[in-house]
């Protein structure tokens, strides 16, 4: 299978990338490579904690190394600090966080992720957002001091926000602004299509934006009979297998606003998980093929 990268007349642009874990399934570094070089992905993302591991008992640029060979991009990365935690555990593993960040700029992975929950038990909205602020801002300082690009995801879906007293962000106009409050200069979007479509975001929201607003893009479709407010989060499809979300469209105004990072499958599909990880890695590259030239970008 040809490995995918959109191009326009000022170089490369959007690449297929993997995440095991996206699929549903647990990796190491060493298995995410091979699986995405087999499945035909340009890319794969970083597994931290195991690159770290990698790096201390093999050599420094052991990792480096491994996607050379395969001939893969580094996408993005997890920063496995639970910044929701209580201060000792937050600022015990954010001091891990520098030597986390200066492995992923060694091997040219500058797009760190995380996601941010849109409901509270306690926090009313002005409590959630001054602990969101202090927290991520703490993080981003670290990577930016590193030159990452830090990208938080909002949750789209209606059904997400039940069952607790308060609701919390849930759009791009809410992260963005969380993003701008912040104020390091490198937030941005972890852009899920899913929580664009659930959210019931347009296609002139994305053509406002910009390359530097997003980090990094999650692709998936929605299952088929169900209400756009009633659908569960983790119950998704592959891209294209419905064709419920304009896939196509959202794609051509990524293009349009010239996005030029790692496209990531996120179905959280069952039927995939029973494939095994090879043979599901397999379906989703083909199922990105399938959407990229609906949206006719090769």
């Amino acid at each position: 299978m040809q490995k995918a990268t959109y191009m326009n007349s000022k170089g490369p642009i959007m690449f297929k990338n993997l995440n095991p874990g996206s699929l549903g399934f647990q990796a190491t570094q060493t298995q995410a490579v091979e699986w995405a070089q087999a499945a035909g992905f340009a890319g794969a993302d970083l597994v931290i904690d195991d690159a770290m591991k990698l790096e201390q008992e093999n050599s420094s640029g052991y990792v480096k190394e491994l996607f050379s060979r395969a001939g893969l991009k580094a996408g993005a990365w997890f920063p496995e600090v639970d910044w929701r935690a209580d201060d000792s555990r937050f600022y015990s593993e954010l001091s891990r966080l520098p030597a986390k960040a200066r492995l992923a700029a060694d091997l040219g992975c500058m797009r760190c992720i995380t996601y941010v929950i849109p409901i509270h038990d306690t926090l009313s909205f002005r409590e959630n957002w001054a602990f969101h602020v202090r927290r991520l801002r703490a993080m981003a300082e670290i990577l930016n001091d590193h030159g990452h690009r830090f990208g938080l995801e909002f949750i789209g879906p209606a059904k997400s926000r039940v069952g607790k007293k308060y609701g919390f962000l849930n759009s791009i106009d809410g992260m963005l602004g969380l993003c701008q409050t912040i104020g390091t200069g490198n937030m941005g979007l972890l852009f899920d299509v899913w929580h664009w479509y659930t959210s019931h975001g347009t296609l002139d929201d994305i053509r406002q934006l910009s390359n530097s607003d997003i980090v990094c893009v999650h692709l998936n479709d929605a299952p088929a009979g169900i209400e756009t407010d009633k659908l569960e989060d983790c119950v998704r499809e592959l891209p294209g297998a419905t064709g419920l979300i304009p896939l196509k469209d959202f794609l051509r105004a990524l293009h349009g606003i010239g996005y030029d990072g790692p496209v990531t499958v996120e179905p959280f599909d069952a039927k995939l998980v029973k494939m095994g990880p090879l043979d599901g890695a397999k379906a989703a590259a083909r199922a990105l093929d399938s959407v990229w030239k609906a949206a006719k970008l090769q």
